[in-house]
């Protein structure tokens, strides 16, 4: 497994889909992954660390989880099967592993929200990464703090996704 950081949640131009972009940590492959608008925001949610007055659904995954005592060891994209990505959630409670299957958003998310690892299954990073310039954390001598723009422009860019997305657009 290649542990990744989630490096930046976009809109695909061309499909006006979000996008997430999880990086290798010790190299330069990026795995490109389509998700949906509600997904897309609950991870700016934990990327911002906005706290909403009642748990929202990733919030209240990891209460559970907790309240069973067990806890998220690793959230695992393991697979690309017909055009789609599969995850996994690695959990230990006790000295048992159980793993529970996921959509990567939900992965991310909730691995976001307490701290967990998030790895790729080697084959796939190797048939499906990219090597990418991000250019996100360039200008580090800026005596801007460069990672409070990219957040704010993250979040700008969902906001006006959710604003100009149809219902009917979830049917195509």
């Amino acid at each position: 497994m290649v542990e990744v950081v989630l490096r930046a949640v976009r809109v695909d131009v061309g499909s006006s889909t979000p996008l997430l972009l999880l990086e290798e940590v010790t190299g330069s492959r990026v795995l490109p992954i389509f998700i949906g608008a509600p997904e897309a925001a609950a991870i700016a949610y934990a990327l911002q660390g906005v706290k909403a007055p009642r748990p929202m659904s990733h919030d209240l995954l990891g209460n559970v989880i907790v309240a069973l005592g067990a806890q998220l060891f690793a959230a695992e994209i393991t697979e690309l099967r017909d055009n789609t990505f599969y995850a996994n959630l690695r959990l230990l409670r006790d000295r048992d592993e159980i793993n529970v299957s996921a959509r990567p958003s939900d992965a991310v998310a909730l691995a976001l929200r307490v701290g967990a690892p998030i790895l790729v299954n080697d084959e796939l990073m190797a048939a499906e990464g990219r090597v990418m310039e991000l250019d996100l954390d360039d200008d580090e001598d800026d005596e801007d703090d460069t990672d409070a723009p990219n957040e704010a422009d993250l979040v700008a860019e969902l906001r006006e996704f959710l604003d100009t997305i149809r219902p009917e657009d979830f049917g195509q």
